[in-house]
């Protein structure tokens, strides 16, 4: 069931709030964020086709070694081709693209978000009193 406009506008709402107020968090859970390697897409890519070829000659000839290491290579295959790039991150940059002499103060960051949370529990309540 897709989100309504006005549902997604909150949610893309909290999540901008959620990367102005809460960098640590967002920084220890977006951490696996990076530039996607392209190079290291393509290697994974052939070293898994070719894995999958010597699990096939492994089936083929009987020789379930041979299948392990094939077994294996495709694995290194598709590690190597999820694997991402460090570079392209700034340290003063968040995930939203902005750097962090843009971010609000801390004074009007606190009144900010003691406003969404106002609108947020406005915006329950109202939601309540339709579905009744």
């Amino acid at each position: 069931m897709p989100l309504s406009e006005q549902e997604q506008r909150l949610l893309d709402e909290m999540e901008r709030s959620l990367y102005h107020n809460d960098a640590d968090f967002v920084s220890a859970v977006g951490g696996g964020r990076g530039r996607l390697n392209y190079g290291a897409l393509v290697l994974g890519i052939l070293v898994g086709i070719l894995g999958l070829g010597i699990v096939i000659g492994g089936v083929i000839f009987h020789q379930p070694l041979i299948g392990l290491v094939g077994f294996i290579a495709m694995f290194g295959g598709v590690l190597l081709a999820l694997r991402r790039s460090k570079r392209g991150r700034g340290a003063s940059t968040s995930p939203t693209g902005t750097s962090g002499a843009a971010r609000p103060s801390g004074s009007s960051s606190s009144s900010n978000k003691s406003g969404f949370m106002d609108r947020l529990g406005d915006r329950w309540e109202r939601r309540d009193d339709r579905e009744e």
